[in-house]
Protein backbone atom coordinates (compact mmCIF):
# COMPACT_ATOMS: atom_id res chain seq x y z
CA UNK A 1 0.00 0.00 0.00
CA UNK A 2 1.81 3.09 -1.24
CA UNK A 3 -0.26 5.55 0.78
CA UNK A 4 0.40 3.85 4.10
CA UNK A 5 4.14 3.60 3.52
CA UNK A 6 4.22 7.31 2.79
CA UNK A 7 2.36 8.08 6.02
CA UNK A 8 5.10 6.40 8.06
CA UNK A 9 7.47 9.13 6.81
CA UNK A 10 5.16 12.13 7.12
CA UNK A 11 5.18 13.92 10.48
CA UNK A 12 2.54 16.31 11.76
CA UNK A 13 3.61 19.39 13.77
CA UNK A 14 2.40 17.77 16.99
CA UNK A 15 5.38 15.39 16.89
CA UNK A 16 7.74 18.29 17.57
CA UNK A 17 5.40 19.57 20.29
CA UNK A 18 5.43 16.22 22.08
CA UNK A 19 9.21 15.98 21.77
CA UNK A 20 9.69 19.45 23.23
CA UNK A 21 7.45 18.68 26.18
CA UNK A 22 9.21 15.39 26.89
CA UNK A 23 12.72 16.81 26.76
CA UNK A 24 12.44 20.44 27.86
CA UNK A 25 9.72 20.54 30.51
CA UNK A 26 11.49 20.53 33.93
CA UNK A 27 8.24 19.64 35.73
CA UNK A 28 7.76 16.55 33.58
CA UNK A 29 4.03 17.17 33.14
CA UNK A 30 2.05 14.27 31.69
CA UNK A 31 1.65 14.83 27.94
CA UNK A 32 -1.95 14.15 26.91
CA UNK A 33 -2.45 13.65 23.16
CA UNK A 34 -6.17 13.98 22.50
CA UNK A 35 -8.47 14.40 19.52
CA UNK A 36 -10.99 12.67 17.26
CA UNK A 37 -10.61 9.07 16.17
CA UNK A 38 -8.35 8.23 13.23
CA UNK A 39 -6.46 11.53 13.20
CA UNK A 40 -3.02 9.99 13.74
CA UNK A 41 -2.52 10.24 17.52
CA UNK A 42 -0.85 6.83 17.77
CA UNK A 43 1.48 7.64 14.86
CA UNK A 44 2.41 10.96 16.50
CA UNK A 45 3.33 9.17 19.74
CA UNK A 46 5.33 6.45 18.01
CA UNK A 47 7.23 8.98 15.89
CA UNK A 48 8.02 11.07 18.96
CA UNK A 49 9.28 8.02 20.86
CA UNK A 50 11.64 7.14 18.00
CA UNK A 51 13.20 10.58 18.17
CA UNK A 52 13.13 11.31 21.88
CA UNK A 53 16.53 9.82 22.73
CA UNK A 54 15.27 8.37 26.03
CA UNK A 55 14.48 4.77 26.99
CA UNK A 56 10.77 4.27 26.58
CA UNK A 57 7.88 1.85 26.37
CA UNK A 58 4.72 2.13 24.28
CA UNK A 59 1.62 0.31 25.55
CA UNK A 60 -1.68 0.11 23.70
CA UNK A 61 -4.26 -0.10 26.48
CA UNK A 62 -6.84 -1.69 24.18
CA UNK A 63 -4.27 -4.31 23.13
CA UNK A 64 -2.38 -5.18 26.32
CA UNK A 65 0.95 -6.97 26.20
CA UNK A 66 1.47 -10.52 27.46
CA UNK A 67 3.65 -9.68 30.45
CA UNK A 68 1.15 -7.45 32.23
CA UNK A 69 -2.06 -8.54 30.53
CA UNK A 70 -5.13 -6.49 31.28
CA UNK A 71 -7.87 -8.77 32.66
CA UNK A 72 -10.48 -5.99 32.65
CA UNK A 73 -10.83 -2.63 30.92
CA UNK A 74 -11.52 -1.18 34.38
CA UNK A 75 -8.43 -2.67 36.06
CA UNK A 76 -6.57 0.22 37.69
CA UNK A 77 -4.09 -2.24 39.18
CA UNK A 78 -2.79 -2.98 35.68
CA UNK A 79 -2.08 0.71 35.16
CA UNK A 80 -0.28 0.98 38.51
CA UNK A 81 1.90 -2.05 37.72
CA UNK A 82 2.97 -0.52 34.40
CA UNK A 83 3.83 2.75 36.11
CA UNK A 84 5.85 1.00 38.82
CA UNK A 85 7.70 -0.93 36.15
CA UNK A 86 8.52 2.38 34.45
CA UNK A 87 9.81 3.71 37.77
CA UNK A 88 12.23 0.78 38.07
CA UNK A 89 13.47 1.46 34.54
CA UNK A 90 13.83 5.17 35.29
CA UNK A 91 15.98 4.48 38.33
CA UNK A 92 18.58 2.81 36.08
CA UNK A 93 19.41 6.03 34.24
CA UNK A 94 19.70 9.70 35.06
CA UNK A 95 18.06 10.60 31.76
CA UNK A 96 14.69 9.26 32.80
CA UNK A 97 12.17 6.93 31.17
CA UNK A 98 9.10 7.57 28.99
CA UNK A 99 5.91 5.55 29.46
CA UNK A 100 3.29 5.93 26.71
CA UNK A 101 -0.27 4.72 27.39
CA UNK A 102 -2.30 4.79 24.18
CA UNK A 103 -6.14 4.85 24.27
CA UNK A 104 -6.13 5.26 28.05
CA UNK A 105 -9.88 5.90 28.16
CA UNK A 106 -10.40 2.12 28.24
CA UNK A 107 -9.43 2.19 31.94
CA UNK A 108 -12.23 3.68 34.00
CA UNK A 109 -10.95 6.17 36.56
CA UNK A 110 -7.48 6.34 35.03
CA UNK A 111 -7.03 10.10 35.47
CA UNK A 112 -7.24 10.08 39.26
CA UNK A 113 -4.68 7.27 39.50
CA UNK A 114 -2.27 8.94 37.07
CA UNK A 115 -2.61 12.20 38.97
CA UNK A 116 -1.70 10.43 42.21
CA UNK A 117 1.24 8.55 40.67
CA UNK A 118 2.56 11.75 39.14
CA UNK A 119 2.32 13.53 42.51
CA UNK A 120 4.34 10.73 44.11
CA UNK A 121 7.04 11.00 41.45
CA UNK A 122 7.29 14.74 42.05
CA UNK A 123 7.81 14.13 45.75
CA UNK A 124 10.48 11.46 45.23
CA UNK A 125 12.14 12.95 42.15
CA UNK A 126 11.56 9.81 40.09
CA UNK A 127 12.22 10.81 36.44
CA UNK A 128 9.26 9.07 34.81
CA UNK A 129 7.83 10.98 31.88
CA UNK A 130 4.42 9.90 30.68
CA UNK A 131 2.33 10.24 27.55
CA UNK A 132 -1.35 9.35 27.51
CA UNK A 133 -3.71 9.47 24.55
CA UNK A 134 -7.42 9.11 24.04
CA UNK A 135 -9.97 9.35 21.25
CA UNK A 136 -12.32 11.65 23.11
CA UNK A 137 -12.47 15.25 24.28
CA UNK A 138 -10.28 16.05 27.28
CA UNK A 139 -13.27 16.77 29.54
CA UNK A 140 -14.75 13.33 28.75
CA UNK A 141 -11.43 11.56 29.26
CA UNK A 142 -10.74 13.04 32.67
CA UNK A 143 -14.22 13.63 34.05
CA UNK A 144 -15.86 17.04 34.18
CA UNK A 145 -15.29 17.47 37.91
CA UNK A 146 -11.66 16.34 38.08
CA UNK A 147 -8.98 19.02 38.11
CA UNK A 148 -5.84 18.25 36.12
CA UNK A 149 -4.41 21.74 36.28
CA UNK A 150 -0.66 21.72 36.79
CA UNK A 151 -0.21 18.03 36.00
CA UNK A 152 -1.13 17.57 32.33
CA UNK A 153 -0.24 19.36 29.13
CA UNK A 154 -2.86 18.66 26.45
CA UNK A 155 -1.69 18.36 22.82
CA UNK A 156 -4.71 18.88 20.58
CA UNK A 157 -4.80 16.75 17.42
CA UNK A 158 -7.40 17.77 14.85
CA UNK A 159 -8.48 16.58 11.41
CA UNK A 160 -5.92 16.63 8.61
CA UNK A 161 -5.77 19.69 6.38
CA UNK A 162 -5.54 19.86 2.60
CA UNK A 163 -1.73 20.49 2.61
CA UNK A 164 -1.20 17.50 4.92
CA UNK A 165 -3.31 15.13 2.82
CA UNK A 166 -1.66 16.42 -0.36
CA UNK A 167 1.87 15.83 0.92
CA UNK A 168 1.23 12.52 2.67
CA UNK A 169 -1.18 10.91 0.19
CA UNK A 170 -1.05 12.92 -3.06
CA UNK A 171 -4.62 14.11 -2.55
CA UNK A 172 -5.92 16.66 -5.01
CA UNK A 173 -8.08 19.47 -3.67
CA UNK A 174 -11.22 17.82 -5.04
CA UNK A 175 -10.29 14.50 -3.44
CA UNK A 176 -9.79 16.26 -0.11
CA UNK A 177 -13.17 17.96 -0.46
CA UNK A 178 -14.94 14.64 -0.98
CA UNK A 179 -12.88 12.09 0.97
CA UNK A 180 -12.02 14.44 3.82
CA UNK A 181 -9.02 14.35 6.12
CA UNK A 182 -8.87 10.82 7.56
CA UNK A 183 -5.39 9.38 6.82
CA UNK A 184 -6.43 5.79 7.51
CA UNK A 185 -9.07 5.98 4.78
CA UNK A 186 -6.73 7.27 2.08
CA UNK A 187 -5.93 3.78 0.81
CA UNK A 188 -9.58 3.15 0.00
CA UNK A 189 -10.40 6.17 -2.14
CA UNK A 190 -10.53 3.93 -5.22
CA UNK A 191 -12.91 1.47 -3.56
CA UNK A 192 -16.03 3.37 -2.53
CA UNK A 193 -17.69 0.41 -0.78
CA UNK A 194 -14.70 -0.25 1.47
CA UNK A 195 -14.17 3.47 2.06
CA UNK A 196 -17.80 3.93 3.09
CA UNK A 197 -17.57 1.01 5.53
CA UNK A 198 -14.33 2.37 6.98
CA UNK A 199 -15.87 5.77 7.72
CA UNK A 200 -19.02 4.33 9.26
CA UNK A 201 -17.65 1.28 11.08
CA UNK A 202 -14.19 2.50 12.11
CA UNK A 203 -14.93 6.14 12.88
CA UNK A 204 -18.56 7.23 13.27
CA UNK A 205 -20.04 4.25 15.13
CA UNK A 206 -17.13 3.74 17.57
CA UNK A 207 -17.00 7.49 18.25
CA UNK A 208 -20.60 7.44 19.43
CA UNK A 209 -20.56 4.08 21.23
CA UNK A 210 -17.09 4.16 22.80
CA UNK A 211 -16.04 7.79 22.98
CA UNK A 212 -19.32 9.46 23.92
CA UNK A 213 -21.91 7.04 25.32
CA UNK A 214 -19.32 5.06 27.29
CA UNK A 215 -17.64 8.13 28.80
CA UNK A 216 -20.42 10.58 29.54
CA UNK A 217 -24.08 10.58 30.46
CA UNK A 218 -26.37 10.07 27.47
CA UNK A 219 -29.92 9.32 28.59
CA UNK A 220 -31.13 8.53 25.07
CA UNK A 221 -28.30 6.85 23.13
CA UNK A 222 -30.71 5.74 20.39
CA UNK A 223 -31.73 9.38 19.87
CA UNK A 224 -28.10 10.42 19.60
CA UNK A 225 -27.46 7.75 16.96
CA UNK A 226 -30.51 8.85 14.94
CA UNK A 227 -29.37 12.46 15.28
CA UNK A 228 -25.96 11.52 13.89
CA UNK A 229 -27.67 9.72 11.00
CA UNK A 230 -29.63 12.90 10.24
CA UNK A 231 -27.09 15.70 10.65
CA UNK A 232 -24.67 14.96 7.76
CA UNK A 233 -27.55 15.34 5.28
CA UNK A 234 -28.04 18.92 6.45
CA UNK A 235 -24.43 20.08 6.64
CA UNK A 236 -24.22 23.68 5.48
CA UNK A 237 -27.86 24.37 6.36
CA UNK A 238 -29.55 26.22 9.22
CA UNK A 239 -31.90 23.84 10.99
CA UNK A 240 -33.87 24.62 14.14
CA UNK A 241 -33.98 22.10 16.97
CA UNK A 242 -37.75 21.82 16.59
CA UNK A 243 -37.30 20.80 12.94
CA UNK A 244 -34.71 18.26 14.02
CA UNK A 245 -37.17 16.78 16.49
CA UNK A 246 -39.76 16.60 13.74
CA UNK A 247 -37.33 14.75 11.46
CA UNK A 248 -36.36 12.38 14.27
CA UNK A 249 -39.99 11.76 15.32
CA UNK A 250 -38.95 11.79 18.95
CA UNK A 251 -40.67 13.11 22.05
CA UNK A 252 -37.44 14.58 23.39
CA UNK A 253 -36.77 18.26 23.97
CA UNK A 254 -34.61 20.84 22.29
CA UNK A 255 -32.28 21.10 25.29
CA UNK A 256 -31.41 17.41 24.92
CA UNK A 257 -30.69 17.83 21.20
CA UNK A 258 -28.50 20.87 21.84
CA UNK A 259 -26.52 18.91 24.43
CA UNK A 260 -26.08 15.95 22.08
CA UNK A 261 -24.92 18.26 19.29
CA UNK A 262 -22.34 19.72 21.66
CA UNK A 263 -21.07 16.20 22.42
CA UNK A 264 -20.84 15.35 18.72
CA UNK A 265 -18.94 18.60 18.17
CA UNK A 266 -16.49 17.84 20.99
CA UNK A 267 -15.91 14.41 19.44
CA UNK A 268 -14.99 15.93 16.07
CA UNK A 269 -17.97 14.79 14.01
CA UNK A 270 -20.39 17.69 13.45
CA UNK A 271 -20.96 21.06 15.06
CA UNK A 272 -23.70 23.67 15.20
CA UNK A 273 -22.65 27.27 14.52
CA UNK A 274 -24.55 30.12 16.12
CA UNK A 275 -25.83 33.26 14.38
CA UNK A 276 -23.26 36.02 14.91
CA UNK A 277 -24.35 38.95 17.01
CA UNK A 278 -22.40 41.50 19.07
CA UNK A 279 -24.88 40.56 21.80
CA UNK A 280 -24.04 37.01 23.01
CA UNK A 281 -27.53 36.26 24.36
CA UNK A 282 -28.98 36.63 20.86
CA UNK A 283 -26.44 34.16 19.49
CA UNK A 284 -27.44 31.51 22.02
CA UNK A 285 -31.10 31.84 21.05
CA UNK A 286 -30.45 31.22 17.34
CA UNK A 287 -30.96 28.08 15.29
CA UNK A 288 -27.68 26.24 14.60
CA UNK A 289 -26.04 26.03 11.20
CA UNK A 290 -24.86 22.46 10.92
CA UNK A 291 -21.35 21.73 9.68
CA UNK A 292 -19.50 18.44 9.60
CA UNK A 293 -15.94 18.68 10.92
CA UNK A 294 -14.60 16.26 8.33
CA UNK A 295 -16.37 16.07 4.96
CA UNK A 296 -16.06 12.28 4.89
CA UNK A 297 -18.69 12.22 7.66
CA UNK A 298 -21.03 13.97 5.20
CA UNK A 299 -20.20 12.24 1.93
CA UNK A 300 -19.96 8.63 3.12
CA UNK A 301 -23.61 8.21 4.20
CA UNK A 302 -24.94 10.01 1.12
CA UNK A 303 -24.01 7.05 -1.09
CA UNK A 304 -22.55 9.11 -3.94
CA UNK A 305 -19.32 8.13 -5.65
CA UNK A 306 -16.64 10.77 -6.12
CA UNK A 307 -17.58 11.32 -9.77
CA UNK A 308 -21.32 11.40 -9.03
CA UNK A 309 -20.83 14.04 -6.34
CA UNK A 310 -18.77 16.26 -8.64
CA UNK A 311 -21.47 16.02 -11.33
CA UNK A 312 -24.20 17.18 -8.92
CA UNK A 313 -23.60 20.94 -8.72
CA UNK A 314 -25.96 21.50 -5.82
CA UNK A 315 -24.41 18.75 -3.72
CA UNK A 316 -20.87 19.75 -4.66
CA UNK A 317 -21.58 23.29 -3.55
CA UNK A 318 -22.67 22.04 -0.12
CA UNK A 319 -19.56 19.86 0.11
CA UNK A 320 -17.34 22.84 -0.71
CA UNK A 321 -19.05 25.05 1.87
CA UNK A 322 -18.86 22.30 4.50
CA UNK A 323 -15.15 21.80 3.77
CA UNK A 324 -14.52 25.53 4.25
CA UNK A 325 -16.41 25.51 7.55
CA UNK A 326 -14.62 22.38 8.76
CA UNK A 327 -11.22 23.81 7.85
CA UNK A 328 -11.84 27.01 9.76
CA UNK A 329 -13.24 25.24 12.80
CA UNK A 330 -10.32 22.77 12.92
CA UNK A 331 -7.70 25.52 12.59
CA UNK A 332 -9.17 28.03 15.05
CA UNK A 333 -6.82 29.42 17.67
CA UNK A 334 -7.77 30.29 21.23
CA UNK A 335 -10.24 33.19 21.54
CA UNK A 336 -11.25 33.06 17.85
CA UNK A 337 -14.87 32.06 17.20
CA UNK A 338 -16.75 30.82 14.14
CA UNK A 339 -20.39 31.71 13.38
CA UNK A 340 -22.74 32.32 10.47
CA UNK A 341 -24.84 35.49 10.00
CA UNK A 342 -28.46 35.87 8.98
CA UNK A 343 -30.67 38.91 9.23
CA UNK A 344 -34.02 38.93 7.45
CA UNK A 345 -33.49 37.68 3.90
CA UNK A 346 -29.74 38.27 3.98
CA UNK A 347 -27.14 35.70 4.97
CA UNK A 348 -23.36 35.28 5.13
CA UNK A 349 -21.93 31.75 5.17
CA UNK A 350 -19.37 32.22 7.96
CA UNK A 351 -18.17 34.86 10.39
CA UNK A 352 -14.77 34.78 12.10
CA UNK A 353 -14.40 36.96 15.17
CA UNK A 354 -11.80 37.71 17.81
CA UNK A 355 -12.36 40.68 20.05
CA UNK A 356 -13.10 43.72 17.85
CA UNK A 357 -11.99 41.92 14.66
CA UNK A 358 -14.90 40.57 12.60
CA UNK A 359 -14.66 38.98 9.15
CA UNK A 360 -17.64 37.86 7.03
CA UNK A 361 -16.88 35.02 4.60
CA UNK A 362 -19.02 34.00 1.62
CA UNK A 363 -18.26 30.77 -0.24
CA UNK A 364 -18.99 30.49 -3.97
CA UNK A 365 -18.28 27.15 -5.62
CA UNK A 366 -19.79 27.88 -9.05
CA UNK A 367 -19.14 30.58 -11.66
CA UNK A 368 -19.38 34.06 -10.18
CA UNK A 369 -22.17 36.30 -11.47
CA UNK A 370 -22.71 39.06 -8.93
CA UNK A 371 -21.27 39.99 -5.56
CA UNK A 372 -23.38 38.29 -2.87
CA UNK A 373 -25.74 40.88 -1.39
CA UNK A 374 -25.32 39.38 2.07
CA UNK A 375 -21.76 40.65 2.33
CA UNK A 376 -22.81 44.26 1.74
CA UNK A 377 -25.66 44.02 4.22
CA UNK A 378 -23.33 42.42 6.75
CA UNK A 379 -20.93 45.33 6.53
CA UNK A 380 -23.79 47.77 6.94
CA UNK A 381 -25.15 45.98 9.99
CA UNK A 382 -21.92 45.06 11.80
CA UNK A 383 -19.67 47.95 12.75
CA UNK A 384 -16.04 47.68 11.54
CA UNK A 385 -16.72 44.31 9.88
CA UNK A 386 -14.66 43.27 6.88
CA UNK A 387 -15.62 40.71 4.24
CA UNK A 388 -14.01 38.20 1.92
CA UNK A 389 -15.24 36.02 -0.94
CA UNK A 390 -13.87 32.48 -1.23
CA UNK A 391 -14.10 30.61 -4.52
CA UNK A 392 -15.04 31.98 -7.95
CA UNK A 393 -14.04 35.64 -8.19
CA UNK A 394 -12.33 35.67 -4.79
CA UNK A 395 -9.63 33.82 -2.88
CA UNK A 396 -9.05 30.46 -4.63
CA UNK A 397 -10.37 27.48 -2.69
CA UNK A 398 -7.01 25.72 -2.53
CA UNK A 399 -5.36 28.85 -1.14
CA UNK A 400 -8.01 29.35 1.52
CA UNK A 401 -7.84 25.69 2.56
CA UNK A 402 -4.04 25.87 2.83
CA UNK A 403 -3.91 28.59 5.50
CA UNK A 404 -5.36 28.62 9.05
CA UNK A 405 -8.48 30.57 9.90
CA UNK A 406 -6.66 33.26 11.85
CA UNK A 407 -4.57 34.14 8.81
CA UNK A 408 -7.68 35.54 7.14
CA UNK A 409 -8.75 37.38 10.27
CA UNK A 410 -5.49 39.33 10.34
CA UNK A 411 -6.49 42.84 9.34
CA UNK A 412 -3.19 43.45 7.53
CA UNK A 413 -3.71 40.75 4.89
CA UNK A 414 -4.08 42.45 1.50
CA UNK A 415 -6.84 40.15 0.17
CA UNK A 416 -9.31 41.22 2.85
CA UNK A 417 -11.50 44.04 1.54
Amino acid sequence: MAYLSRMTIFERPQVDTVLRLLTEDPKRLVVAVTGPRQTGKTTIIRQALKRVGLPNRYVAVDRPDDSLALPSRHDLGWLIRHWERARREAEKTERGFVLALDEVQHIKGWSGIVKGLWDEDQDTGCPVRAIVSGSAPWSMLTGLNESMVGRFHAVDVRHWSLPEMAVAFDFSMEEHLFFGGYPGAADYRDNHRVWHSYIQDTIVTPTINRDIVALTRVDKPALMRRLMDLLPHYSGQILSYNKMLGQLQDAGNTTTLAHYLDLLSDAGLVTGLGNYSPKPHLEKASSPKLNVLNTAVMTAPLGYTFDEAKADRGLWGRIVESAIGAHMYNSLRTATKLHYWRHGDHEVDFVLSRGPNVLGIEVKSGPRRTRPAGLDEFRKGIRNARTILVGAGGVPLNEFLSLPANYWLDEHRPRVS
